[in-house]
């Protein structure tokens, strides 16, 4: 019920923010989104609209069959990229169930790409539990496999600053992976909770390691309580964190990783307005690149457009 209420709120508060997107705005593709069975697709793509978003690449959370997401990837081609999701307790478990909901995904043609695998998520209150898995584990190496054989960018989810201890274990771990497979794209969702001067290390060590932004920004810190990334000073980027996106315009990939049914509504548009307006500060090749040319390239989508 209460999830329902949290829908109902904000969908009401979106009628009234002014985010449609302008005809010279810069073309956005947002790499990785959730969806639940609360959450109308028409819904989610007058949305995308308002928000100038032309494409979304999605997965999908709770009980959410993988049929009815190929269904959506159908109905909007031009909009809807689906996703193979792991998340859930049966990959955390490695239950037996994992391989055949894995295997649903992967054999049905509308699905073209690998959403993130948790390896480490601290627990949100009430409404995620810790999650740890190590990348060496099967159902991790599965999905790994499934995405290297498929030339789909692997998606690491690692949250450094919230892994006490354990993050120079993980750390480890991800450069390992990086190292052993050199022409491989991946990526670190939520920025890995890294810092410019992090983030620097890794890019200039890996070069097949890209970042992207969900959750990197004073809208989406203002309220989770999680010791995310952020990446602003007032509307713009902090020079930092310019400094190392200026070099290195490849390797950002903007993504607004939306979960729950509220996340659709007016926190979506104005997240989205704010990278609007940094992707506009920036030189025009590097805005480009971040809201959606790395994305086309990375993940082999059509060009927005075309």
């Amino acid at each position: 019920m209460m999830q329902h209420l949290r829908f109902f709120l904000a969908s009401v508060a979106c009628l009234w923010f002014a985010g449609t997107a302008a005809a010279d705005d810069i073309p956005m593709i947002d790499a990785h989104s959730q969806i639940e069975l609360d959450v109308d697709i028409d819904f989610v793509i007058a949305q995308m609209d308002k928000a100038g978003v032309a494409r979304t690449i999605l997965s999908t959370r709770g009980r959410f069959p993988p049929n009815v997401l190929a269904t959506y990837a159908r109905r909007f081609p031009d909009r809807i990229t689906a996703a193979v999701r792991t998340k859930g307790n049966i990959f955390t478990n490695n239950s037996p169930k994992f391989r055949k909901f894995f295997n649903a995904q992967v054999s049905m043609p509308e699905y073209t790409a690998m959403a993130e695998v948790i390896l480490w998520h601290a627990k949100k209150g009430h409404m995620a539990p810790e999650q740890i898995t190590s990348i060496n584990t099967p159902q991790a190496q599965m999905a790994l496999r499934t995405a290297v054989e498929r030339g789909w960018p692997f998606i690491f989810h690692y949250e450094f600053a919230a892994a006490g201890d354990a993050r120079g274990t993980i750390v480890a771990e991800m450069e390992e992976t990086l190292r052993a497979h050199p022409d491989h794209p991946f990526a670190l969702i939520h920025m890995g909770q890294l810092d410019a001067a992090a983030a620097a290390r890794l890019l200039a060590a890996h070069g097949n390691l890209h970042f992207m932004v969900s959750h990197a920004n004073p809208i989406a810190s203002a309220v989770s309580g999680q010791p995310w990334t952020e990446m602003f000073d007032g509307d713009s980027l902090s020079k930092e964190w310019r400094e190392v996106i200026e070099n290195h315009p490849d390797r950002f990939v903007l993504n607004f990783d939306n979960v729950f049914p509220d996340h659709w509504g007016n926190f979506y548009l104005k997240q989205a307005a704010l990278w609007q307006g940094v992707l506009n500060q920036l030189p025009p090749e590097i805005g480009h690149a971040i809201g959606h040319g790395n994305a086309e390239r990375l993940w082999k989508l059509p060009k927005v457009g075309s």
